[in-house]
């Protein structure tokens, strides 16, 4: 595979982490190594909260090897698009750029392999596709030699009535975000 390039940014629809995050996510992914060998697949049950200024995002990872991790993130915007995030296996703190629809996102991780601890580089290039689905394509180094890529669709929780806030009364299937914005519009609809 070749290494990630700048990708074609779109303005609309605007990538905003902390709205998108906001409530329930999954994910699934694989990571691939330079020569093409799919290596390892994942999936990944999402959960985000904006707290203090922060958002909070609790990541609980299944591997197709049985394994299962967490990961805990604190990301803070700083406005301009940028944004800063730390979380236990990261070194230091990540750092991540909004324009349009693309959030580059950059950081070193402690990354378990076997008994041992390897330090490596992750470049992450996210592009939202609409307001449920996020594609991401991670690069992967170790002092500067690329180890892999790591590929990413993630899917917001989709809700159904059975769990919609108690007052929106509509049979349609709608993402919990839609349904907060369109409260006031659903409510007026079903008077």
């Amino acid at each position: 595979m070749k290494p990630l390039h700048r990708p074609t940014v779109r303005s609309k629809p605007q990538f905003v982490i902390e709205d998108y995050f906001l409530g329930r996510t999954f994910a699934w992914g694989l990571f691939v190594d330079r020569f093409g060998r799919v290596r390892r697949e994942f999936s990944v049950d999402i959960t985000g909260e904006f707290d203090d200024g922060r958002l909070v995002l609790k990541e609980d990872f299944d591997f197709d090897d049985g394994e299962r991790s967490q990961r805990h993130w604190l990301i803070t915007p700083l406005g301009d698009g940028r944004y800063r995030g730390s979380a236990d296996d990261v070194v230091g703190t990540a750092n991540g750029e909004v324009k349009g629809n693309c959030l580059r996102w950059s950081y070193d991780l402690n990354l378990r392999i076997g008994p041992r601890l390897w330090r490596v580089h992750l470049d992450d290039v996210m592009l939202l596709q609409n307001d449920q689905i996020l594609l991401n394509r991670a690069s992967m180094t170790k002092y500067g030699v690329r180890l892999g890529e790591i590929m990413i669709c993630f899917q917001k929780e989709v809700q159904t009535r059975e769990n919609w806030p108690a007052d929106v009364k509509i049979t349609d299937t709608v993402t919990r975000r839609s349904v907060l914005l369109d409260r006031d519009l659903v409510s007026a609809r079903s008077a």
